[in-house]
């Protein structure tokens, strides 16, 4: 088992690329915090988890609040004595649209929920993993703003690429206390997050060099190798899961 015995939190747990990870980490031997904003679903995943012989349990909250990050570490901390690890996931796409015309709220959502969310993880989980003599981090970010720019996605870009960087610092900071921290960008995904429009879909796939999206469970599965000790000499990272679309011209 490739995690097991470590304890790990999953934001953005109850649907698409969290739920298939907290589903394929368990399997693996992990005891797991869950977390996002839907507690009815959160409970399911982990009432499946434990039917399964693994070890759950969830808080609902909001990413944005730094108060929820803490509570996340301290549940891990009560129930499990310790944090080992993290796929920070949780993320929104926001409204789309040109910068100039987009709202000032819409802005400030999507940096409150995808790059704020990343930089309280990080204020409350290290201290935790200093505790256990190291650990791992994963945020997930995206290709769009790193190797291509989609019109209308100036938020989500924004955000995700800040991602990319305070992972390059935080794994510069803490790789001494043997803690790594990577970034996960995923391709196209077929999660809620991609809606289910089947025109835009085959929009999507037409941008993959593979010419299909991902099931949640191929990005849960990279994830899964930044988190083990398979990968104990990868930190610092942007590990590009995007099936050939940052490549791709056709």
């Amino acid at each position: 088992m490739l995690l097991n015995g470590k304890t790990i939190i999953i934001t953005g747990a109850s649907s698409g690329i969290g739920a298939a990870a907290a589903r394929i980490f368990a399997a693996e031997g992990a005891k797991l915090v869950l977390g996002a904003r839907r507690a009815e679903l959160l409970e399911k995943i982990t009432e499946d988890i434990s039917a399964n012989g693994g070890e759950a349990a969830f808080l609902a909250g909001n990413v944005e609040d730094g108060g929820y990050a803490e509570e996340l570490v301290a549940l891990a901390e009560s129930r499990f004595g310790g944090l080992d690890s993290a796929f920070n996931n949780a993320g929104i796409i926001g409204e789309m649209g040109p910068v100039p015309d987009m709202a000032d709220g819409n802005w400030h959502k999507v940096m409150a929920v995808n790059l704020n969310s990343g930089f309280y993880a990080a204020k409350f989980q290290i201290p935790a993993m200093r505790k256990r003599g190291g650990g791992s981090i994963v945020f997930t970010s995206t290709f769009v703003g790193h190797t291509i720019g989609l019109p209308g996605m100036g938020a989500y870009a924004a955000s995700k690429a800040g991602l990319i960087g305070m992972t390059q610092v935080l794994a510069a900071e803490h790789g001494p206390e043997n803690i790594r921290v990577n970034a996960l960008l995923p391709g196209g995904t077929m999660t809620p997050m991609a809606g289910d429009d089947a025109g835009s879909h085959e929009v999507v796939r037409g941008f993959h060099a593979l010419k299909r999206m991902a099931e949640p469970s191929e990005i849960a599965n990279a994830a899964l190798f930044l988190l083990s000790d398979h990968a104990s000499f990868v930190t610092g990272s942007a590990m590009i899961v995007d099936r050939g679309n940052s490549i791709n011209k056709l």
